[in-house]
């Protein structure tokens, strides 16, 4: 995903990519609960930047906004 992409969506689209988001960090965590080798280490990473790159550009937009 890339940020590009993401200023084209609305807020609610922003709003529902950081939610499945959310929710693939949290099964990531669980499948390494059960299963510590299935789980690869970069997959948490991906994760982790995404959620990053969805919160910098909703609060880009929010500012955008304000102004």
């Amino acid at each position: 995903m890339k940020a590009s992409e993401l200023r084209l969506k609305s807020v609610k689209e922003l709003r529902d990519e950081l939610t499945a988001l959310f929710r693939e960090q949290f099964n990531l965590r669980m499948q390494r609960g059960v299963n510590p080798e299935g789980v690869r280490p970069n997959q948490f990473k991906d994760v982790r930047r995404n959620i990053a790159r969805v919160k910098t550009v909703m609060s880009a937009n929010l500012k955008g906004k304000q102004s």
